[in-house]
């Protein structure tokens, strides 16, 4: 927040108050009672649509970012411990899963998916697979873009290869409430993960992949259920036997020239489920 307080942010599909600020829906507990809204018109709490677009954005300008690093401007690059990929599943994927070798992270990220939300057209709530979260922004085969991935580990000595978690802040109880409370507390995971990628933390394996235990995240002062959280970092092996088909599809649908290793990393979730 502090970045966006430093001025030059721009807002899409947002509403206008009548002193020049932006609003959207949840902004406040009170909507503000004569708003522009997102389509330039004049909006009253009695107006039968939302004020601002479900899918509302900001940009800000990064060197305004406070936690920017030293190293942001260094033309040698820095090195990584490790790299999350992430999607946006109310069941299923559980907090965060640490892969267990390059090849089975680049699965991971080749596989990954997220339930449709007014970011994307059609239906909300369809689950679309999205590999390494970047499906509109792949230019060219994805097989050739997968086959890349692996090379670049396989380039690199073990010991220098980044760890790959997958991370899903967006689990729902059965009554549709987020078990994980996400923003800030994110950073109890990424402590976990920093930990793993230092040769710290405990785990445990699943047929998915590594998942640390509740005691394992520093859970101290956090506003949340540890039963919430448990259930955030369960894996439902029925769940997943019901997935594996789709991630098989998925794979079959991107075209041979996936590499066998991502196959080879499907039949081995197939064993491993049993």
């Amino acid at each position: 927040m502090r970045a966006v307080a430093a001025g030059r942010s721009i807002f899409t599909n947002v509403a206008l108050t009548d002193d020049g600020d932006v609003w959207w829906e949840g902004m406040t507990d009170e909507p503000p009672a004569h708003l522009v809204d997102w389509r330039g018109r004049d909006w009253t709490p009695a107006s039968d649509e939302p004020a601002a677009h479900p899918n509302s954005r900001f940009c800000t300008p990064i060197r305004q970012l406070p936690s920017l690093a030293a190293a942001y401007e260094d033309p040698e690059g820095v090195s990584l411990s490790a790299i999350l990929v992430g999607g946006r599943r109310r069941t299923t994927v559980p907090l965060v899963v640490e892969a267990r070798d390059w090849h089975h992270g680049v699965f991971l990220a080749a596989t990954l998916s997220s339930e449709t939300t007014a970011a994307a057209t059609g239906q909300v709530g369809v689950v679309r697979r999205d590999p390494v979260a970047m499906l509109p922004f792949i230019g060219y085969d994805a097989g050739d873009y997968l086959s890349h991935w692996l090379r670049v580990g396989e380039g690199l000595s073990p010991e220098r290869r980044p760890k790959i978690f997958c991370v899903n802040w967006f689990c729902r109880g059965d009554d549709g409430r987020f078990l994980w409370p996400g923003f800030g507390e994110n950073t109890r995971v990424l402590a976990w993960v920093v930990g793993r990628a230092a040769g710290r933390g405990d785990a445990e394996e699943t047929p998915v992949g590594l998942v640390p235990p509740v005691e394992a995240l520093d859970l101290q002062g956090l506003e949340a259920d540890p039963d919430d959280v448990r259930a955030a970092l369960a894996v439902d092996v029925d769940e997943w036997r019901a997935e594996r088909p789709e991630v098989g599809a998925w794979l079959d649908a991107l075209g041979p020239t996936v590499p066998a290793a991502l196959h080879a990393e499907r039949e081995e979730l197939a064993r491993r489920l049993g």
